[in-house]
């Protein structure tokens, strides 16, 4: 991820799925965890803009797969997390659902951390 200019970045669009999303044409580095690990937070302060993307201090305000480009072929998604959230159970199944279909299109590495610190077995 070198030569990156984060400061750059821009929101290109949100996606209920993976059905919904631009063909993945580059690199994608996701940002999942548990439901108010920092995700958001932390892609803000990666590139350097307090408001990109959307932070609440109320679990589950991320339910979208929100796609920012960083250059031609260089993005950063926001993934909904997982976990508690102040939603319907159906609107949590939904969410699971999508970040399932996400994850398994594309190929993470072995041992991936993510917002919450832990250590994924994708």
């Amino acid at each position: 991820m070198t030569n990156w200019n984060y400061q750059l970045t821009h929101f290109v669009t949100s996606a209920p799925d993976i059905r919904h999303l631009p063909a993945d044409t580059g690199i994608e580095v996701a940002f999942a965890g548990r439901s108010n690990a920092g995700k958001s937070s932390a892609l803000n302060t990666l590139t350097n803009q307090k408001n990109l993307a959307r932070t609440s201090k109320t679990p589950g305000r991320t339910q979208l797969i929100n796609l920012f480009e960083v250059a031609e072929g260089k993005r950063l998604v926001d993934l909904p997390g997982y976990g508690y959230a102040q939603v319907p159970e159906e609107m949590k199944i939904k969410w699971q659902r999508a970040l399932g279909e996400y994850l398994e299109k594309t190929s993470m590495p072995e041992g991936s951390r993510g917002a919450d610190g832990h250590t994924s077995s994708a």
